[in-house]
C-alpha cells in the first residue's frame, strides 16, 4: 500500500486517468473527490464488499443459470419442423 500525505486541495493522479482531490478535512473527516472515466466504477468499500458477497452468493447456488433441456421429454411432434 502506498501511503501519500495529502493537505486539502491537493490531489493524486492515477494512471493518467483517476484524479483524487483532498476536497477538505473536517477534524477526522476527509471529503474526496474523484474524477474518473465513467467505465471505471468507484465504490465506497462496504458498498463493494457487499457486492462481492452477493456476486458469490449468485454464483454458489448451486443451480444452473439456465435449466438444462430434457430431450427424452421432447416428442418428434412437439419439434418444430
Amino acid at each position: 500500500m502506498l501511503i501519500l500525505t495529502r493537505k486539502a486541495g491537493e490531489s493524486i493522479v492515477i494512471d493518467g486517468r483517476i484524479v483524487i482531490t483532498i476536497s477538505r478535512i473536517e477534524g477526522d473527516v476527509v471529503k474526496v473527490g474523484i474524477d474518473a472515466p465513467a467505465a471505471v466504477p468507484v465504490h465506497r468499500r462496504e458498498v463493494y464488499d457487499e457486492i462481492q458477497t452477493s456476486n458469490e452468493a449468485a454464483l454458489t447456488t448451486g443451480q444452473p443459470a439456465v435449466p438444462k433441456l430434457d430431450r427424452s421429454a421432447a416428442s418428434p411432434a412437439a419439434t418444430p419442423p
